[in-house]
């Protein structure tokens, strides 16, 4: 004989169910183009010799203030200045991620999804060659999947994608509970998918 639930226990589980449901459709729906979009950069990075993408290299030349690099105290180059003049003259956005200094050349490195941009500057007289380095669209979608080059803040917008389809799979397997024709069906085929991963794993890794 089974045990009579009680009226709390009904009203409890009822709410459990209607609240997964809701953050299950609304998480689906928010998470939509979420999914789309990691999707098919997954394909793309996963096949690189059909969608490499176009990749343009443009090289500028230059000069700049020699004041701003001509000094011998390190300390002293105005670092500020030449960033945001490389910035203003080459229509730069993507944020520093190297300046180093030695004794004839200062080398400032820019990196950005599918960008990147290289000035080395002669610490003599100022003069500078620059190489810009721009990946088509393909490019920079890949790099925005793998987080390359893009910042905390995107950093950030990836760690919230992966907890809302966290939240979108733990969901469905609670809403797949309180369907009591469906449960046992859908909880067996979950389990299969999960061997099956587990299997192609071990069939295909070494």
């Amino acid at each position: 004989m089974k045990p009579v639930k009680s009226k709390t226990r009904i009203a409890f589980e009822r709410k459990v169910a209607m609240l997964s449901r809701w953050l299950h459709i609304y998480g689906s729906m928010i998470s939509f183009a979420i999914v789309f979009f990691f999707s098919v950069t997954g394909i793309t990075l996963n096949h690189p010799d059909y969608f490499a993408g176009e990749l343009k290299t443009t090289q500028e030349k230059g000069k700049m203030d020699s004041n701003w690099v001509m000094s011998k105290d390190t300390n002293k180059i105005a670092k500020l200045s030449i960033v945001e003049y490389l910035r203003k003259n080459h229509h730069i956005t993507a944020a520093v991620s190297e300046f180093r200094m030695d004794e004839g050349q200062c080398t400032v490195s820019f990196k950005g999804p599918g960008y990147a941009a290289d000035a080395f500057i002669n610490r003599e007289n100022g003069s500078y060659e620059l190489t810009l380095l721009q990946a088509g669209m393909i490019g920079v979608m890949n790099d925005l999947h793998k987080g390359r080059d893009t910042g905390s803040r995107w950093s950030w917008v990836i760690d919230i994608s992966a907890a809302l389809l966290i939240l979108v799979s733990l969901t469905g397997m609670i809403l797949i509970l309180y369907i009591k024709r469906k449960k046992w069906s859908g909880l067996i085929i979950a389990l299969i998918g999960t061997l099956l991963l587990w299997l192609l794993y071990k069939m295909f890794i070494p």
